[in-house]
């Protein structure tokens, strides 16, 4: 017979973990089977190239393919007239992809923002275009280029001015954050009232054309738009225009999903970063302005071939594995991640379906993203509507390959304008339906918050 004092002793213990919101101990999760993360395009390498390696099931002419298509993406542009990458602005923000896209990861923040740098300004004013996207500014467009090819006069240059904020875990440690504002100076022609500028930190690589093959209805199911699940997380899918289909479609890349393919995405970064024409934006970024048009008659600049060269190889370097699954921490990690409900909205595993490229077709995959928008609070807000995200949404970023950010790009500054200046920061910043996930964590004892930082590390 189980004494009485037994049991309520028992009792006691199962109501202080409960009191702790220690949920860890309980969850049951096996790491192996998440290996794989980009399925049969994963590879095992913890080096300086781990983005920027061919997937390794390609077929050949894929392979031959992708292997042009990264001679491109390396190509550094020049003005023109030239007899090779002619074509440079006459207003752009950097020369090649690679330059925004370092080894195919994240740009650091900028020490200089006068220079080159993988930060752009989006902008727009009140209202939306003909297709429900972001009203562009008039003599400015969508995007600030603050750089000019001689003889020209750049929109306009960056400036940032930093507005800190505090943080204190429940064991009395305090973080500094840093906010990153940035204005507009030396502006070539008067900018309007009322102008909305976004900041952007490009984005990595790798594992987009697995995201691109996921089924439409599979994003679509995860939605919660009025959350009828009462648990303050509601999600909702971008529906953006696509001026190759002529239509609107499921928006999938960009910082507030408010693109739709990965086509539409390197051919607008051509136009818009470089400057460059083609097939799918043929007028020139600055058509129409004083300082924008060159009057050249080369268009489109760069030919329909080399565009598809790069999209493919946007959509087919390989997903670097996880690593250290076994580690006690790891998995404990794992576990808080779960606890802490981070899994919502980062959610872990996704299939891809059908695709013209066999490579990516009817793969398991382990992004740790249920592509959809999210309200993550006015900290994060800014201010700037993308079709169907408000100014204070944002798309759930994947998390795969991010513990390998410092080897491969020597840094660890996160999200949207680069303001965290590691995984913690990046975590303190969040917001609205990521409130209460960010207060759990701020709970946690330190042994723990290492914990779910080696979970986040190892993938």
């Amino acid at each position: 017979m189980i004494k009485k004092g037994f049991l309520l002793a028992t009792l006691g213990l199962v109501l202080l973990s409960c009191d702790n919101n220690d949920e860890s101990s309980y969850i049951d999760i096996d790491l192996s089977e998440r290996m794989y993360a980009g399925g049969e395009t994963t590879i095992f390498s913890a080096t300086s190239i781990a983005f920027r390696t061919p997937a390794p099931n390609l077929s050949a002419s894929d392979l031959q393919t992708h292997l042009m298509g990264d001679t491109q993406f390396e190509a550094v542009f020049v003005t023109a007239p030239a007899a090779v990458n002619s074509g440079l602005g006459p207003i752009f923000n950097n020369s090649s992809c690679i330059s925004c896209h370092p080894n195919d990861g994240r740009p650091n923040f900028p020490a200089n923002l006068a220079n080159r740098s993988g930060l752009l300004m989006r902008a727009s004013i009140f209202g939306q275009d003909e297709n429900g996207g972001p009203n562009p500014v008039p003599g400015f467009g969508l995007q600030i280029q603050n750089q000019a090819v001689f003889g020209f006069t750049p929109e306009a240059r960056y400036q940032a001015a930093f507005i800190e904020k505090r943080e204190t875990f429940a064991d009395g440690t305090v973080v500094v954050l840093q906010k990153p504002v940035i204005t507009l100076i030396d502006p070539y022609t008067s900018l309007p009232a009322g102008l909305m500028l976004s900041p952007r930190i490009a984005t990595p690589v790798f594992g987009l054309g697995l995201l691109e093959a996921i089924p439409e209805q599979n994003i679509l199911a995860r939605q919660d738009i009025n959350d009828t699940d009462g648990d303050g997380i509601s999600g909702k899918a971008n529906y953006v225009w696509d001026p190759v289909e002529r239509r609107t479609i499921l928006g999938r890349f960009g910082w507030k999903a408010n693109t739709g393919t990965l086509l539409v995405q390197c051919t607008a970064a051509y136009v818009e970063d470089m400057g460059i024409t083609n097939y799918v934006f043929s007028k020139e970024t600055g058509h129409g302005q004083s300082n924008g048009g060159d009057g050249r008659d080369d268009d489109p600049e760069i030919q329909r071939p080399i565009v598809d060269q790069v999209v493919l190889y946007c959509q087919t370097l390989a997903v670097p594995g996880p690593r250290n699954i076994n580690s006690k921490s790891v998995k404990e990690g794992a576990k808080l991640f779960e606890s802490l409900e981070c899994s919502k909205c980062h959610i872990p595993k996704q299939m891809t379906g059908p695709s013209p490229i066999s490579a990516l077709a009817f793969q398991t995959i382990y992004p740790y993203t249920d592509m959809l928008l999210h309200d993550m609070g006015e900290d994060l807000a800014d201010g700037r509507p993308d079709f169907l995200a408000s100014g204070r949404e944002w798309k759930t970023r994947p998390l795969w390959g991010i513990g390998l950010t410092g080897l491969v790009n020597g840094h660890t500054t996160f999200l949207h304008d680069g303001r965290a200046k590691n995984l913690t920061e990046a975590i303190l910043w969040h917001g609205g339906e990521a409130e209460k996930a960010k207060e759990k964590f701020k709970q946690l004892t330190e042994a723990k918050r290492k914990a779910l930082l080696d979970f986040l590390n190892s993938l």
